[in-house]
């Protein structure tokens, strides 16, 4: 036998275990191989009896939809649970943010010439009594077709000390109410000194989650007001219930995605990148950076909140959606639910005279006076 550690090392060797798939051929065997999924309804693109493991979802779209990514849902199910252990609008989750498509490349997913209208996911999701792979359309729009394959194992029971993979994305437009008085994005102390932060109640939350996993993974879709750097934000890693996040604790936003200063240049690792860059004044716009820790995954035991500051002490207003990936026991804690559709759509466009007014102009155009997101806590 080989001693080799590399990706290819073990493909030689011989494995028990069938591979099957899901997909959307035509059965009458024609070319028609999608399907069609109207307004409100639910696919099942995958209902899987027995054990097994998950190694390849492919997918792609035609909708008439410009928002269809964001307005699509993809839940998974293992074991015949109730509660979904993935639950994220389908484009992020294959780390398309805002609805757009572009081309985006990491190992464990990407998004495929033409334009990103590929979706692929390698990580593999092991199950004992089952799997269920479903796509809600909360679109309007009917998707007009669906392509899909899901590729798997049949195994007479799943890998010894097999975590089950979960998924779940966040939104929030943040406040600095609690970093400056006056509510000012005060980067840098430029307005002046603000209060140091000694908790990461205000944080952007990643992840709840409760029971012995690991994190392996994070896409962090943010949408700047301002010309501001938005990267001084530290994230934090509260392990087991420890009340201060002092075992796991970073030093800035570009330094948990593996880059420094201040980026605003593309970059494609296997394991991290800068995928999607704003196209205005200094970091004006939108970003998206990933992090795979495949190699470096967060451990925990009975639990585990991640989050991250929106500007230093969390000092700024920032429009931030995520994507964090992760392997734990079951049950999991209940992912909190997905905000309703209209409160998935993307913020309307500020131009460089406008980015003081962007939290007034939100409220305004929801028809309310607070901000949304799902609800932090302690």
């Amino acid at each position: 036998m080989g001693s080799g550690n590399g990706p290819l090392d073990g493909l030689y060797r011989l494995r028990s275990g069938r591979s099957r798939r899901a997909s959307s051929y035509d059965r009458n065997g024609g070319n028609a191989d999608r399907i069609v999924v109207a307004p409100g309804q639910t696919a099942v693109l995958a209902d899987i009896r027995g054990s097994g493991v998950i190694r390849h979802i492919w997918c792609t779209i035609a909708c008439k939809d410009p928002m269809i990514r964001r307005n699509a849902v993809l839940r998974m199910y293992w074991d015949g649970e109730a509660e979904p252990s993935v639950l994220a609008p389908l484009g992020d989750f294959f780390g398309q943010g805002w609805g757009e498509a572009y081309n985006f490349v990491s190992l464990p997913v990407c998004a495929a010439p033409l334009h990103g209208r590929a979706l692929n996911c390698y990580f593999p999701m092991p199950f004992a009594d089952g799997a269920r792979v479903t796509v809600e359309n909360q679109s309007d729009q009917p998707m007009d077709a669906l392509y899909f394959y899901i590729d798997y194992e049949e195994l007479d029971a799943p890998p010894a000390e097999a975590g089950r993979f979960h998924a779940w994305w966040n939104r929030e437009l943040t406040d600095p109410g609690e970093a400056d008085p006056d509510h000012r994005e005060n980067e840098w102390s430029v307005l002046g000194p603000f209060p140091p932060n000694r908790s990461d109640a205000q944080n952007y939350l990643f992840l709840e989650a409760e029971g012995r996993g690991h994190v392996v993974g994070v896409h962090y879709f943010v949408d700047n007001p301002g010309p501001i750097w938005y990267g001084e934000g530290d994230d934090m890693w509260r392990v087991d219930g420890e009340p201060w996040p002092g075992s796991l604790h970073g030093t800035g936003t570009e330094d948990f995605f593996n880059a420094s200063w201040s980026p605003n240049e593309a970059y494609a690792h296997p394991y991290f990148g800068y995928a999607r860059l704003p196209s205005s004044l200094g970091w004006l716009g939108r970003t998206h950076c990933y992090r795979f820790l495949l190699e470096d995954p967060i451990r925990f035991q009975k639990s585990l909140r991640g989050s991250i500051e929106h500007g230093h002490a969390n000092a700024l207003t920032l429009d931030i959606a995520s994507v964090c990936y992760w392997y734990q026991t079951e049950p999991h804690r209940p992912l909190p639910p997905l905000p309703p559709r209209q409160e998935r759509q993307n913020l309307p466009a500020i131009g460089v005279r406008e980015v003081h007014r962007w939290r007034d102009a939100w409220r305004q155009s929801m028809g309310g006076g607070r901000l949304w997101g799902n609800e932090r806590k302690g």
